[in-house]
């Protein structure tokens, strides 16, 4: 069963493109959102409650920061 993978990103953010990686490494695809040229995911990761990224939604679960526990436990 395929989960569903959204993943907040900015431009500048070091932490983001090590999640990237390791989800391309695992072979897991996921949605990009990049909250620094897309003022709508910009807004969706405000009204979720968070401020900073990245920050991993896997279907109803979150991860905020690069946990690979975590990540390797929900996926």
């Amino acid at each position: 069963m395929t989960k569903e993978v959204i993943v907040y990103t900015s431009s500048t953010c070091p932490h983001c493109v090590s999640v990237k990686e390791y989800l391309s490494e695992k072979g897991i695809s996921y949605t990009e959102k990049n909250v620094q040229t897309d003022p709508n995911a910009r807004k969706e990761l405000i009204k979720k409650g968070f401020m900073g990224v990245p920050v991993i939604m896997i279907d109803d679960e979150t991860v905020t920061g690069f946990d690979k526990n975590k990540l390797d436990q929900l996926l």
